[in-house]
């Protein structure tokens, strides 16, 4: 099971590849950027044929096995048309509301798996000469940290857009030429891993019979903690599952963040978790519940240096976290604690592996199993600087991740001085969005509370 053929989706991409089986685990990625003003359209075509060229898989399309385990390749589109995947339309009304209605009907809209997995759409109309571009990439092609390394690599540092251009990666572009054997690679690489691995145990198990008895041990329960079936949500008010998709968004200062956070003897992103528990409790004492625990997947990257810029290199955590306190010091030292154990979780290493057996089974086990989760958050690294894109400034970045099965995906973008929110919520789940993200302010707000700010700045005029 290799991850190192370009040429075919590792294990973690046909994971996402597969589970849509099951319409409601479309693994769908919708970026907005919200712009200062209208961009260049030359110049946008210019930065998205850049792009293809840097993440070769944004010009290829899917090309199923017909028998045997070996994954889809990905195959260069012999028609590849730059143009059918750019679009620009004019809003017929100038407000924000407008944009999130179009992101959320075209991230609820299946791909055509004809064509390579994304498409790109230009806003114009939004009040005060401003603009935006909702990006729609399938989970297939890359994960988020991968996704904000080829914008990096392909916007502009300023607004002439004079930037340092990157060297294409040499030979790395799918042909549509004999492909090499998937078997004969993963047979290879295989024996590549036991010549590496088999030295290193033997000598551990001559050195330490006991110490290495009790590692498989203790792997093998890892393994079991990440793969353990789950039957019932933990939210008794969060239980339907549906393919409807809600969007909202909300902001929060990234210093304000980062001192509520260092106030906590946490990290931003255990604020940010915490931020989302406390909402959690807040949305379901408003809908007559209570909640003492919530179960989340929080993807962790797996992604070094090394790996190319597309394909996915995470693994999918699923915890079990209190919501039995409203103190948000004490949920942030419980939220550290607990996901710096599944950091250094033993079975972190066979992440790749123990997705490949799960690829085995039956798509609607693996959809029973994520179904059951209450919610998904995502902290991605954005950009301390201001980015451009073809003469217009970026000056908001949301992203709405796929739900998963669970109720709703909550993924904070940090982006200049701000932590951009995007919701992808669940109709069905979470019949009325705007009181998620009231739930959701007040959630920050209750964090921002640790350094003596009474209120979430700028929260209340957030774009919505």
């Amino acid at each position: 099971m290799t991850d190192e053929s370009p040429l075919y989706m590792n294990q973690a991409d046909l994971m996402a590849w597969r589970m849509e089986a099951d319409p409601v685990l479309r693994s769908t990625i919708v970026a907005l950027l919200i712009l200062d003003r209208s961009p260049d359209w030359r110049r946008v075509e210019s930065m998205m044929d850049r792009a293809t060229t840097l993440a070769p898989h944004f010009r290829c399309k899917v090309v199923e096995t017909k028998l045997g385990p070996a994954p889809p390749r990905w195959v260069v589109d012999p028609d590849f048309d730059l143009s059918w995947h750019l679009r620009r339309f004019t809003l017929a009304a100038p407000e924000m509301q407008s944009v999130l209605d179009f992101a959320q009907t075209t991230g609820s809209t299946a791909f055509d798996r004809e064509r390579p997995l994304w498409e790109l759409t230009v806003l114009d109309g939004l009040s005060g000469g401003r603009a935006a571009i909702v990006l729609k990439v399938h989970h297939a092609l890359t994960d988020g940290v991968g996704g904000m390394a080829i914008t990096r690599e392909i916007v502009d540092l300023t607004r002439a857009g004079e930037r340092p251009l990157t060297t294409p990666p040499v030979q790395r572009e799918p042909t549509n030429g004999a492909a090499p054997s998937w078997y004969r690679l993963s047979a290879a690489a295989l024996s590549r891993q036991v010549m590496d691995w088999a030295p290193q145990r033997v000598r551990s198990v001559v050195d330490d019979p006991l110490g290495t008895a009790r590692g498989a041990a203790a792997t093998l329960m890892s393994v079991a903690r990440f793969v353990r079936p789950i039957a019932t949500t933990l939210s008794p008010v969060m239980t339907a599952r549906s393919t409807r998709r809600r969007f909202a968004l909300l902001e929060v200062p990234i210093e304000d963040l980062s001192q509520a956070a260092s106030c906590g003897s946490g990290s931003i992103n255990d604020a940010f978790i915490v931020a989302v528990l406390l909402a959690m409790r807040h949305y379901h004492h408003r809908c007559g519940a209570a909640v003492d625990r919530l179960r989340v997947t929080i993807p962790m990257s797996l992604r070094t240096e090394r790996d190319p810029l597309e394909g996915n290199k995470i693994t999918l955590a699923r915890l079990t976290l209190p919501a039995d306190t409203d103190d948000p010091a004490v949920l942030i030292r419980q939220v550290h604690a607990t996901i710096g154990r599944w950091r250094i979780e033993p079975a972190i290493p066979f992440a790749p592996a123990i997705a490949g057996v799960l690829n085995m089974l039956p798509p609607a086990l693996l959809g029973n199993m994520l179904r059951h989760v209450d919610f998904v958050a995502s902290d991605v690294v954005g950009s301390p600087e201001p980015l451009y894109i073809a003469g217009s400034r970026v000056d908001r970045y949301f992203a709405f991740s796929p739900t998963l099965g669970a109720a709703f995906n909550a993924t904070m973008v940090s982006y200049g001085s701000r932590c951009c929110v995007g919701l992808d919520s669940d109709a069905a789940a979470v019949p009325d969005v705007g009181a998620l993200r009231e739930s959701m302010v007040e959630g920050f707000r209750r964090v921002l509370e640790l350094r003596g700010q009474s209120a979430l700045d700028g929260a209340e005029d957030a774009v919505r």
